[in-house]
């Protein structure tokens, strides 16, 4: 088959890869489309620690029932699916109590950490068990479906969060990750939005995806523009979208006494906070992993159109530019680009 291979960091080719196997609890997918997520570009140049090559990434996929292990009794070949990116073992603790994404021998598709490898969804086919995959809609468009991934991340961090009824939420960072969390919120009930970035055309994005009130952090200092927008308060809660030391303190000082953070973006493995700060103010930092069963809710939500993706894809492009694409991304050379998919 088909697949792009990371033979090195920064180098992506196209190969003739084998067929992957599945097992009795497996199902042989025929990818039809794959988002390149932020992960796999920072993966790229190894600087995450979480790509180790000879790898194929990929985890935001949808596509086709191939193949089916003995034991799948519940699809069919030809089924339209999708699948969470998180391989939970079903049998630990955590498992057991439904925090599937806590997992005690978790993998991720199209990850390799020193601890295991798994190849990923940048390929003709991709084998994956029966237990994180889902059904999609007649109508649901495959590109659109390998969105669900990181739609679940913003759902699941959303879910997390002490949001209620008409609370003031500050989205630090406007990527992908940040537009979809900014519609799960406002879902959730945040009647004031306030979109944080230092690309204008993002905080453009986020104004059209619904949020109340845009700042550019080059421009100005933030938590004062959010407390000069919420009459000296201060914003309910805020998610983190990015996961360097500046973003995350940016989103502390910028909750009210007794406000949420919650932390999404993980690019930093160890940042700095203000400890008196958080502790005198009894705020409260949440880590949000993952996702953990919200799949079902997230393709309801994008199918009856409460969460919008079409808009956040910039480009549709065959696997065989799948490098140049790559290429694209990390090197920035177009600040506008949101999400990139590829179809095998």
């Amino acid at each position: 088959m088909n697949a792009l291979l990371l033979t090195e960091y920064k180098k992506l080719e196209l190969v003739d890869f084998p067929m992957p196997t599945i097992g009795p609890d497996d199902v042989l997918v025929r990818v039809r489309a794959c988002g390149i997520c932020g992960s796999d570009v920072h993966g790229f140049d190894g600087s995450s620690g979480r790509r180790n090559p000879p790898l194929i990434m990929g985890h935001e996929a949808s596509g086709e029932v191939a193949e089916l292990g003995t034991n799948v009794k519940d699809l069919n070949v030809g089924d339209r699916v999708t699948f969470d990116s998180t391989v939970y073992c079903g049998k630990c603790d955590f498992c057991v109590k439904g925090d599937v994404n806590l997992c005690d021998n978790r993998e991720v598709v199209g990850v390799a950490p020193k601890e295991f490898k798994r190849h990923g969804a940048f390929a003709e086919y991709v084998s994956v068990p029966r237990r994180i995959m889902y059904r999609l809609p007649d109508s649901f468009p495959f590109e659109q479906a390998a969105l669900i991934e990181a739609v679940s991340i913003g759902v699941h961090a959303v879910a997390i969060t002490p949001v209620k009824l008409g609370d003031t939420a500050v989205i630090i960072g406007t990527g992908m990750i940040g537009l979809v969390t900014l519609q799960a919120a406002k879902a959730a009930g945040c009647t004031r939005i306030i979109a944080v970035d230092m690309e204008d055309s993002k905080i453009a994005a986020a104004i059209a995806m619904g949020a109340t009130d845009g700042i550019n952090s080059k421009n100005v200092n933030v938590p004062d523009a959010v407390r000069a927008l919420t009459g000296g308060r201060g914003a309910d809660v805020a998610f983190e979208c990015v996961g360097y030391t500046v973003p995350v303190q940016t989103a502390i000082y910028s909750v009210r006494k007794g406000g949420s953070v919650t932390l999404i973006g993980n690019l930093q493995p160890n940042i700095e906070i203000p400890l008196q700060y958080v502790v005198t103010r009894q705020i409260r930092l949440q880590g949000s992993c993952a996702s953990n069963g919200e799949y079902p809710q997230c393709i309801d939500m994008m199918a009856r159109g409460i969460i919008k993706v079409a808009p956040l894809i910039s480009a549709v492009a065959p696997l065989s530019e799948g490098a140049a694409w790559f290429n694209k991304l990390y090197n920035h050379e177009d600040p506008t680009l949101m999400k990139v998919v590829l179809k095998p």
